[in-house]
């Protein structure tokens, strides 16, 4: 699909611009031009399909939808399902979870949707099926609503209610009674996709910089940094590589736009995939920034909860990985 491009990149690196083919500079500019392209194109037809989605399942229906059905623990997958394929990131942490409690949705519902969302979403999606393929894309979206239902689940049975800050007690404790159904506006596909397309286009360009920024660094990494330089730290032959790849990629703060470059680049350079895909969850799931948001409305006690779980998920699955990858 895109040998084209890799022709493009080929000659405009080494034909047009006169570098060297096999040198460093002229490999990482060849992987910048290639992946740019390549992960633009994918972008934007993936989250025109995501948004297409999202359109008939805005966040209100989600609540309600959750609420209004007992469903004997398969709310976990369908919560996480959900946190997939809407497109929310950390910065939304908070109104998503003020939101999801006071619509009387369970705690560890609310986690698991919460985590899901930053994990898997439209942007990684895309870029992980033009960097790895269909095979590990289904891998990585399947591990990453399994890793929400499970961190979900057993954050539930902590109890961790009576952990939540005295501003969310206060705002569960002044809600009315009752949700009132807001009647939606039927539109047909024909008008709604104006609306998909600008948002798809939003989504695309509050991505873009960063997309640049970590196609720029996995372009220095691929050009630069010799093949063994990350073996003796994250390589296969150290057991504690994977806890080291996810406690290195908690303090960070990024994107699947951003991080996902870095993460093709280390699979290049001779790291497992799995421990890979563990940093670049917690680089995406797990982060200071993330953690500041959520002080909002967690306890000291019910953040290193969250955080302890979630990433104890991920180092195992990091495993798993690398076993079946």
């Amino acid at each position: 699909m895109f040998t084209w491009t890799q022709h493009l990149a080929d000659w405009m690196i080494y034909g047009f611009f006169g570098i060297e083919k096999g040198s460093k500079l002229g490999d990482a500019l060849n992987f910048f031009v290639f992946d740019t392209i390549k992960i633009f194109i994918l972008l934007f037809l993936v989250t025109m399909v995501m948004g297409t989605i999202n359109s008939y399942f805005p966040i209100d229906k989600v609540r309600h939808f959750l609420t209004k059905r007992k469903w004997y623990g398969l709310d976990y997958f369908v919560a996480s399902v959900f946190g997939t394929i809407t497109p929310f990131c950390s910065c939304s942490s908070v109104p998503l979870f003020v939101g999801f409690v006071k619509g009387g949705i369970p705690l560890g519902v609310t986690l698991a949707f919460l985590i899901s969302s930053p994990l898997v979403d439209a942007v990684s999606v895309a870029m992980f099926i033009g960097m790895f393929g269909w095979k590990v894309t289904i891998v990585y979206v399947v591990s990453g609503i399994i890793i929400s239902m499970i961190a979900g689940f057993i954050l539930s049975k902590m109890k961790l209610e009576n952990l939540l800050t005295d501003w969310v007690k206060n705002i569960l404790a002044s809600k009315q009674s009752g949700i009132q159904d807001q009647m939606e506006v039927r539109q047909s596909f024909q008008k709604r996709l104006p609306i998909i397309f600008k948002e798809a286009m939003s989504i695309v360009k509050g991505v873009s910089l960063y997309i640049v920024i970590g196609i720029a660094i996995g372009g220095a990494m691929h050009g630069f940094i010799p093949t063994n330089f990350f073996e003796q730290y994250i390589s296969a032959d150290n057991p504690f590589a994977v806890p080291i790849a996810v406690l290195a990629g908690v303090p960070m703060y990024s994107n699947a736009a951003g991080v996902l470059p870095v993460m093709e680049v280390l699979v290049q350079k001779g790291i497992p995939i799995g421990t890979a895909i563990a940093f670049s969850m917690a680089v995406v799931g797990l982060s200071v920034p993330e953690a500041l948001l959520l002080k909002k409305v967690m306890t000291t006690k019910m953040l290193f909860l969250f955080f302890g779980v979630v990433t104890a998920c991920i180092i195992v699955s990091g495993y798993l990985f690398n076993l079946i990858l």
